[in-house]
């Protein structure tokens, strides 16, 4: 890999951001479509801006799976939020990354010259994903709405057997990669496997995920988080799949949920199936200027990475090194990083890759190992193991939340870095202060 300068061509300021609650689906169609959550994760939001939402020069917001009647959401959310008519906004799909995809596209529009206000972040309501009819159903209807006599559509009665209405779960699709045949949940088998990372790492590290978002939510850490009401007027304000009084034991008895029955990922150690949105401002320096804008962070450069498909879960070392590379930084250079929590024994996985020589340079083009990223400064409160993945809104959510933990400490460098279903890894940079 070539060690080239990629930051953005003109600074990309983030100016402020919010994200709702993260809500655990729980078997059944959560209070909140998408359009909702990404609306309320950004009214306030704007309501705090000095300029009215009509300047946006576009929306972008990622999404993976929005409902039926929410093709494009971003377009819908930009109109329901005041953006008007003239404000163009479009919706990218990268899946696990497509929030951080939302902030790459709207930096390089910015650093182009092209937009100097841009609303940019992520939703999914991914207990909002639909059930679909088996393609032999699908054939079947096509040939009943076909038929035009009475004794076509008696033949074709004929064909109907209970057994058509057997649905498909779109979700599980979802998580599926179609050209080697795993669920995610085996790709985080196979990488736990290559590194040797045990049952017990994974619940130990699970276990610490659900305490430090417990501690977040006591300490008041979770500033960027709104509240939203559903229409019974009930309030959802907090991350509600955090368990805190989870112990090592209880994780313990749970059941392999991939690999039966030797695996060692299971439901307690994974991520969990979350609705929630984000929402991020970002500003040119000419619109900071223009509306005296404050800065939380600069957005300063984004490396996106590929690898095979059956170990995606490794995408952010993939990522990470060349993007260190790039900008000339070692990992003792960063103040604190964000990696998303697919699965535990994933995020263990990419810590070892990144310290271990022979993946490094075999695997990586590196002459040595990179290093070991400081467990008191990777995700210092909890990740989607504890708060939730709601798919298309984890890449904002990390970058938003990497910001806020830098104004909090008064750290200048953040890495936030994600794996990518179907062999990918997005990291991206951000600075405070002095760059």
């Amino acid at each position: 890999m070539a060690a080239s300068n990629k930051k953005y061509s003109k600074p990309v300021y983030l100016i402020d951001g919010n994200r709702t609650a993260f809500l655990k689906a729980r078997g059944r169609p959560g209070p909140f479509k998408h359009a909702d959550l990404g609306i309320y994760a950004a009214r306030s939001l704007l309501l705090r801006m000095p300029f009215e939402p009509t300047e946006f020069d576009e929306v972008i917001m990622g999404s993976t799976m929005p409902g039926p009647d929410e093709a494009n959401i971003a377009r819908i959310v930009a109109l329901r939020l005041g953006c008007g008519d003239r404000v163009p906004a479009y919706t990218v799909h990268r899946n696990c990354a497509s929030g951080m995809q939302a902030l790459d596209n709207a930096a390089m529009s910015i650093a182009s010259g092209r937009s100097d206000l841009v609303l940019a972040g992520g939703i999914e309501a991914m207990s909002q994903a639909p059930l679909l009819f088996h393609p032999k159903m699908v054939h079947w209807l096509a040939d009943w709405w076909a038929a035009k006599s009475i004794a076509q559509k008696i033949k074709s009665l004929r064909r109907f057997s209970p057994r058509l209405l057997t649905p498909v779960i779109a979700l599980l699709k979802g998580l599926t990669d179609p050209v080697v045949g795993l669920n995610m949940g085996q790709t985080a088998e196979e990488i736990a496997y290559r590194f040797g990372i045990t049952r017990v790492q994974m619940d130990q590290f699970a276990l610490e995920s659900h305490q430090k978002l417990h501690q977040a939510q006591q300490n008041g850490d979770l500033s960027e988080i709104v509240p939203v009401y559903d229409q019974q007027g009930n309030v959802y304000d907090y991350d509600d799949g955090v368990r805190p009084d989870s112990t090592l034991e209880m994780l313990s008895r749970l059941r392999p949920a991939f690999d039966k029955p030797y695996g060692l990922v299971t439901p307690g150690n994974s991520a969990q199936i979350t609705d929630g949105a984000a929402a991020l401002v970002l500003a040119s320096e000419a619109a900071v200027k223009k509306y005296e804008l404050p800065i939380l962070a600069r957005l300063v450069s984004t490396e996106w990475a590929a690898l095979n498909p059956s170990e995606m879960g490794l995408g952010p070392a993939h990522s990470i090194a060349p993007l260190l590379k790039s900008q000339r930084l070692k990992i003792e250079d960063v103040d604190y990083w964000e990696i998303n929590e697919a699965f535990a024994g994933q995020v263990l996985a990419v810590v070892a890759a990144l310290k271990d020589k022979d993946y490094c340079k075999q695997q990586l083009g590196l002459r040595s190992a990179v290093g070991e990223i400081p467990a008191d400064r990777l995700n210092i409160h909890g990740g989607g193991v504890s708060l939730g993945h709601p798919v298309g809104a984890s890449g904002a959510r990390i970058v938003l939340h990497l910001a806020k933990v830098m104004q909090q400490k008064n750290a200048t460098t953040g890495i936030a870095s994600l794996c990518i279903g179907g062999g990918q890894g997005g990291a991206m940079l951000i600075q405070r202060g002095e760059s």
